[in-house]
């Protein structure tokens, strides 16, 4: 499944658009009502934030690093890898709206459930980053540049999935923010 490169950047750039929005009116939610799970097993809205920040922490640089020493792209096309696409495929929702349930790392679960506003101006700072690299990609090869994965530095994925997964997750998470308020 070869796509445009420029169609899959302004896609995901549209995107992290959105959520950015969206996270914007956070800030004129009360403390309260964002710190609010709808369950004892279930994450308020800053926890599903916090889990993206938490995440952002790991493959901002990470796509950075790969953005500036990627050469410029010779195609214009994005080729994913088969364990790229399964994972960003993993991350988006069905088109029905639908999500496959899973479990996060440890590492990657917020540990408190009263998060402050910080939580909130951390993930909107994180997700500018996201848009400013998702330019800086536009004349890279996203198909040759690699990044390595939370998971296992091991396993290495094409620039290109490693976006389309970072954007779905991100999607994921604020639409279980937005149902938890």
């Amino acid at each position: 499944m070869k796509t445009n490169t420029a169609q899959l950047l302004a896609d995901l750039e549209k995107r992290a658009q959105k959520v950015l929005t969206t996270v914007k009116g956070y800030r004129d939610i009360e403390l309260n009502e964002l710190n609010r799970k709808s369950g004892a097993e279930s994450w308020s809205a800053l926890e599903c934030l916090e889990h993206l920040n938490l995440y952002g922490d790991y493959y901002l640089p990470e796509m950075e690093k790969s953005i500036l020493g990627a050469r410029k792209s010779e195609s214009e096309t994005f080729k994913p890898g088969v364990i790229g696409n399964y994972f960003a495929n993993l991350m988006k929702a069905k088109p029905d709206g639908s999500l496959k349930k899973m479990k996060s790392p440890k590492d990657k679960i917020p540990a408190a459930s009263n998060l402050s506003m910080t939580t909130v101006d951390r993930f909107l700072k994180q997700t500018e980053h996201l848009l400013h690299l998702l330019q800086l990609a536009r004349n890279k090869d996203l198909t040759k540049a690699k990044t390595p994965i939370s998971i296992s530095k091991m396993i290495r994925l094409r620039l290109g999935d490693t976006f389309r997964f970072y954007v779905y997750h991100i999607e994921r998470h604020v639409a279980q923010a937005e149902r938890s308020r």
